[in-house]
């Protein structure tokens, strides 16, 4: 890691170490990824005001996510199969969060379960929820995150329908996964990874086989999830899950203003203002194009957090100048774990903070409070 000195060296490197199938899975996005692409790139064309003879002596990252102390405004977000980027990715991208002082977010397409991640972390961590038909399944899973002593539960709200991503189809990804020669000699060529992963707890749905009657069988478990996900769910069911939830409830997925209004209605304590990485409606607006008008309507009423396109600390300012309180990343730490573990995830984490820092000081501000639109330029 001596050498690395960004997000994109941790991809290219995650691109070399695991197998096509799984870093595709992190990296790519929807149908022709235009939204995937303006994320980063609507970003990218915001510019900074450059000021100087400022005292920035005593900068500082510190702040609090949903009234909790954090070391920086920075959450993992949920990211499903960490598990098969590195053997036991969840419990490693988890302690290297937790070590970092910020939270991580545990998907619940994870490899590794609830239970075992809370067995293996010294700290509570956040839980990711897809509400799925089988509701007794989700009210089982809800009370297994509150007996894990999770601390916040983000209810993922824009995966109703799934965005066709192509590169998952050309490359097989199914479960059971879709075997070739060409995948045979991929997965051959790296061993390290393939001793790390069966060196690892699982290698499937830890949150669902053995919970669900008949997972246990891949093909049965792959039937089960492609005919749970929910094309009903609307508003009410929040009500039904801040029934059972007890804690601090994060809508993800919000992506318009009139969305925006509606999730602060809902009781919930902070909105995700994201497009699911490009991952879901191809087409529609980055994450930034939309944040300053959700952050002025909304903003004082819930707790603002921003994902989608973060690849550097600078877009971190970026996004919380336009109004963010914290950003979420998933590619940018996914990247770091394919491509070193836990240090690979500590390392993404670290290049972010610095970055952040940097910028801080060349924009002339101390504090992540002081971060607002006045440190862009026109």
């Amino acid at each position: 890691m001596k050498h690395i000195t960004c997000i994109e060296d941790l991809r290219l490197l995650h691109k070399r170490r695991v197998p096509r199938a799984f870093f595709d899975y992190a990296d790519r996005g929807s149908y022709t990824e235009d939204t995937l692409r303006a994320n980063i790139e609507d970003l990218q064309q915001i510019k900074f005001r450059q000021r100087i003879l400022v005292d920035v002596s005593k900068r500082d990252l510190s702040t609090t996510i949903l009234g909790e102390p954090a070391a920086m405004p920075l959450v993992l977000a949920p990211v499903g199969l960490l598990g098969m980027q590195h053997g036991d990715g969840e419990i490693h991208a988890c302690r290297a969060a937790q070590a970092a002082g910020i939270p991580f977010t545990q998907s619940t397409m994870s490899i590794c379960s609830i239970e075992e991640i809370a067995a293996a972390v010294d700290k509570p961590f956040w839980f990711q929820l897809y509400v799925m038909k089988d509701r007794g399944f989700i009210k089982a899973l809800i009370e297994r995150a509150i007996a894990a002593k999770c601390s916040a539960l983000v209810l993922t709200v824009d995966l109703q329908v799934i965005g066709q991503r192509h590169q998952d189809i050309k490359n097989g990804m199914t479960v059971p996964p879709e075997w070739s020669l060409s995948k045979l000699v991929d997965f051959a060529s790296k061993p390290s990874w393939v001793a790390g992963v069966l060196r690892g707890k699982r290698r499937s749905f830890g949150n669902i086989v053995g919970h669900v009657k008949g997972t246990e069988d891949l093909t049965k478990l792959a039937e089960w999830t492609a005919s749970q996900f929910d094309t009903t769910l609307n508003w009410k069911d929040i009500d039904w899950i801040r029934s059972i939830w007890p804690g601090k409830l994060i809508l993800k997925g919000i992506l318009d203003v009139e969305d925006a209004e509606l999730a602060a209605k809902t009781g919930a304590q902070a909105i995700v203002v994201s497009n699911h990485g490009g991952r879901q409606l191809d087409g529609a607006p980055s994450s930034i194009e939309v944040l300053p008008e959700i952050a002025d309507s909304v903003g004082s009423q819930v707790e603002i957090m921003f994902d989608g396109g973060i690849r550097t600390g600078m877009d971190m300012v970026r996004a919380i100048a336009l109004g963010a309180k914290s950003c979420m990343i998933g590619r940018a730490y996914c990247h770091g774990l394919g491509a070193g573990g836990e240090a690979g995830v500590a390392k993404a984490i670290d290049i972010l903070g610095k970055e952040m820092l940097t910028t801080m000081g060349l924009c002339g501000v101390n504090r992540v409070a002081e971060i607002d639109d006045n440190l862009l330029a026109v």
